[in-house]
């Protein structure tokens, strides 16, 4: 699937780290969560609205563990041509972006994911993952240690079950809406609500 991506609003967000010191690397699988998004969110393609403010994410991501993030977002460029209004926005939001591009029927965006993680495995610092992906879950359970803080950054109704039993071994879960705020209106979502998340103006 190629990037469907609009450009969000220009907005003030977190650089990459540069100073030392333990960093947070976010990893954002855009593609999947977009479509998930479109597909068991809102049964439709999302308006440029509808889409996640990633400058809240990377803001999310920097106050999460309290220090600095360094945001990656992978893209699949195979078509040989990038959404270039969407990349200089997120250039603009302190993201380095990964367009990646393959010949072959590989999931580009899964693999430069998937070696990302196997490279933070010898790197000290803390990773949070934006996807619900189950193909990363070998590299996510190799990163959980005692050292290393884990996290998955997703809708949690959709999220691979098999991440779930990773939580006693340290893994972390997280909401992109309830958690990150990282949508400007409430979305439709039928999900388990922790009774104290519950907001029954939402409801009424």
């Amino acid at each position: 699937m190629s990037p469907a991506f609009s450009a969000p609003a220009p907005a003030s967000a977190p650089a990459p780290a540069e100073a030392t010191g333990r960093r947070t690397y976010l990893l954002v699988d855009g593609e999947n969560i977009d479509a998930t998004l479109g597909m068991n969110v809102l049964n439709r393609r999302p308006n440029p609205e509808e889409r996640p403010r990633w400058d809240r994410i990377s803001t999310f991501a920097q106050k999460l563990w309290d220090q600095d993030v360094v945001p990656l977002f992978f893209l699949n460029a195979s078509s040989g041509q990038m959404p270039m209004a969407f990349v200089q926005a997120l250039l603009a939001m302190g993201y380095k972006p990964i367009p990646l591009a393959s010949s072959g029927t590989e999931k580009v965006v899964d693999v430069g994911i998937q070696r990302t993680l196997e490279a933070l495995a010898d790197r000290d610092g803390d990773v949070l993952l934006a996807s619900h992906d189950g193909d990363f879950l070998p590299q996510i359970e190799a990163l959980l240690d005692d050292e290393r803080r884990v996290g998955l950054l997703a809708f949690r109704e959709f999220v691979n079950g098999q991440f779930a039993q990773l939580a006693d071994r340290g893994l972390e879960m997280f909401d992109l809406e309830g958690d990150a705020d990282a949508f400007t209106a409430p979305l439709p979502r039928v999900r388990i609500i922790p009774l104290d998340e519950f907001d029954p103006l939402r409801y009424l």
